[in-house]
């Protein structure tokens, strides 16, 4: 049932900004998303922020952390906006974003220490002091006053281009980039006037803002992101952060303060602080960001994990912000303005914090894979001209979401899952209690197919004469993956990672072995550990959980140092064989190609899956295609090959191809299913 449409939501109250109207209290910040081409921000990028224009925010920021002088690299896929050649894509982008009724505004920034020499044009980084940023390795050169003049200059160029690119505005970021580091106690030692005091330490940044206002007049809109509070003794303390506010504020060169919190020179506090992952807490810094509000007589703009509405309404109508970003929100569905507006609230796509758009697949979601692809698809499906039959059978990820676009398709769709429960590996994956918001992706779709009306069995086997007496125009397979049966002496001795994950007792020792680098081996090395065993991880890659995202990563190192779990990596398992007290493991060091042995009374493995394909293959020769997918089609979003009518057409996706993730089985689906 859909939700009633407000009248008089709080949300929808405009914001004025100087003479630019903001149409409602929702925004989405800048960020890199790594569509750029040759650090310009061309037809794939503009088509992703068109896209939430389009859905019905207020504001786009894009850029997020563009560089404005050579000495700024692109280290994470960023934007170049200290050349002229930037101004003609700038140009058409905020004609796009201006047709759809929002405000377009850029991230320009210095970098600092936090670029890496050996970038871009091989130059040394800069600071306020040569102080060594541990996330991106560089040791800077102590900056001297010829560096800030140029630099001050390099910032007015790229606010006049951007204005001449005909955005709304721009902001600095004063957050651990350069005019924060000149900000912060922790990264500025200088003892001249721009060190020391607070007023001292504003001196870099006043010194940009009005040479940015200079080039771009009084009636242009210019913020800064700051800093709140950067945590700790010796950092940017929330005091020091309410005086520089209001230091800038009084210059009368910055109109809205985009506040976060925390810092990012470290992989940890990246991931826990200024960008918080799944395991943490909604919106962790909304009020402390309410109390800086309270001391400022600006516009102020927040985003850190604030995925739900009712998260955002609150922050609007208690006062806390004036506006409200769901940046990663709106990755998962850039209509969500949208629908708040027309009643539709509660078909949201939930934002569930996996972090996969930060990942080295921004800004790709981990349930919704139009995102980053909108030259390609639509984030609309569009009906078939023909109807057909359609048979999905597996309800994991990639099952619901082929019966999803199948029947958004206008196609009869009938989806069997072989077990009592919809979601496959993912009901596994969210028992972990940090996780266990997946479990948004299966219940959004379960939540979709009632509406579209697909009928859902529960335990259904089904096998190939069942699928042939049902006469479907198309099979899609996808019974997804189990684990294999290790290729290794001895396999029989030890247990899956899936069993501990399940609940299954193990006591004593135990050593857990992870031979793809994905969250299963930490699972359930937190998972027996728990259950008080002493458990030794071992891992085959350099690091553990090698294939997660950094923010996911960070998240499974912390919880396995603070269990006191013992990890070793660059490590194979051999062989396991039975000893009179125990197993013994055998180990090769990949890197030395030593071999060690280590006792313990369990051996756990995680080795992926391979495909639960049986089906597929008893029917791959009934069919018209002979179960081929061809793949030219499915990723240019055209459909399959015409083929003999008179027998069904056989496909497979997710686990049930290969050994993937959950991202993968989505976009399969979402692919196969699209021009269906």
């Amino acid at each position: 049932m859909n939700s009633p449409a407000r009248t008089k939501d709080p949300l929808f109250e405009p914001l004025r900004l100087k003479g630019l109207t903001l149409r409602n209290r929702i925004m989405s910040t800048s960020h890199s998303c790594g569509l750029n081409d040759a650090g310009m921000p061309a037809e794939r990028y503009q088509a992703y922020h068109e896209e939430k224009a389009r859905g019905g925010l207020a504001l786009t920021m894009f850029g997020g952390s563009s560089n404005v002088a050579p000495d700024s690299p692109s280290v994470f896929n960023q934007l170049n906006v200290g050349v002229d050649r930037v101004i003609p894509h700038l140009q058409t982008f905020s004609d796009r974003i201006h047709a759809q009724g929002a405000a377009l505004m850029c991230q320009i920034t210095h970098l600092g220490r936090r670029g890496e020499a050996w970038a871009g044009d091989w130059l040394s980084t800069i600071a306020p002091s040569p102080i060594r940023e541990t996330l991106h390795r560089s040791f800077p050169k102590e900056m001297d006053r010829h560096d800030i003049d140029r630099v001050v200059r390099a910032f007015g160029d790229a606010a006049y281009r951007c204005k001449e690119g005909g955005l709304d505005g721009i902001e600095t970021i004063a957050a651990s980039h350069l005019i924060g580091q000149f900000l912060s106690p922790r990264t500025n030692h200088r003892t001249d006037e721009f060190g020391g005091s607070v007023e001292n330490r504003c001196r870099f940044g006043l010194m940009v803002h009005e040479e940015i206002r200079r080039r771009t007049g009084e009636d242009w809109i210019v913020g800064m992101r700051l800093t709140v509070d950067e945590g700790g003794a010796d950092g940017q303390t929330f005091e020091d952060s309410v005086r520089i506010a209001k230091v800038f504020q009084a210059a009368g060169t910055v109109d809205f303060f985009n506040a976060n919190w925390g810092r990012m020179d470290t992989l940890r506090a990246l991931a826990e602080e200024n960008m918080p992952a799944m395991h943490m807490a909604s919106a962790p810094w909304l009020y402390a960001v309410g109390r800086f509000k309270q001391e400022v007589n600006l516009p102020v703009f927040h985003a850190a994990k604030i995925a739900d509405v009712a998260t955002a309404r609150h922050a609007i109508s208690e006062g806390l912000l004036d506006m409200v970003a769901m940046t990663r929100a709106h990755i998962a569905d850039p209509h969500l303005v949208e629908k708040i507006r027309s009643g539709d609230e509660d078909r949201i796509r939930p934002c569930i914090g996996a972090t996969h758009c930060m990942s080295g697949q921004r800004p790709k979601c981990l349930h919704n894979a139009a995102t980053g692809r909108e030259t390609v698809f639509s984030h609309t499906v569009k009906r078939a001209e023909r109807t057909r039959q359609v048979l999905v059978v597996g309800g994991g990820p990639g099952g619901l979401e082929a019966a999803r676009v199948a029947a958004l398709r206008g196609h009869s769709v009938t989806l069997h899952e072989a077990t009592s429960q919809l979601g496959g590996q993912v009901v596994l994956a969210a028992r972990h209690a940090p996780r266990r918001d997946l479990i948004g992706l299966v219940d959004w779709r379960v939540s979709e197919l009632e509406r579209l009306g697909v009928h859902v069995h529960l335990d259904s086997y089904l096998g190939s004469e069942d699928v042939l007496a049902a006469e479907p125009d198309v099979v899609i397979v996808a019974t997804g993956g189990l684990p294999p049966d290790a290729a290794l002496p001895g396999h029989d001795l030890a247990i899956s990672s899936w069993d501990v994950i399940g609940g299954a007792g193990i006591t004593g020792s135990v050593i857990v072995y992870d031979g793809t680098g994905r969250q299963p081996a930490a699972q359930a090395a937190l998972a027996a550990r728990s259950r008080g065993s002493n458990v030794g991880l071992v891992s085959l890659d350099g690091e553990v959980c090698a294939e997660l995202p950094y923010a996911e990563r960070v998240s499974f190192k912390r919880k396995l140092f603070e269990a006191g779990i013992d990890i070793l990596t660059d490590h194979a398992l051999i062989a396991v064989r039975q000893v009179a007290n125990g197993l013994v493991a055998e180990l090769r060091n990949e890197v030395s190609l030593a071999t060690t042995l280590r006792p313990t009374e369990a051996l756990v493995v995680e080795l992926g899956t391979l495909p639960t394909d049986d089906l597929y293959r008893d029917l791959a020769g009934q069919s018209a295609n002979g179960g081929v997918t061809e793949i030219i089609p499915m990723i240019t979003a055209q459909p399959q090959p015409p083929h003999d009518g008179r027998r069904f057409e056989l496909h497979r996706i997710g686990d049930a191809v290969s050994s993937r993730n959950v991202a993968s089985a989505i976009t399969d689906a979402f692919r196969l299913c699209y021009s269906l």
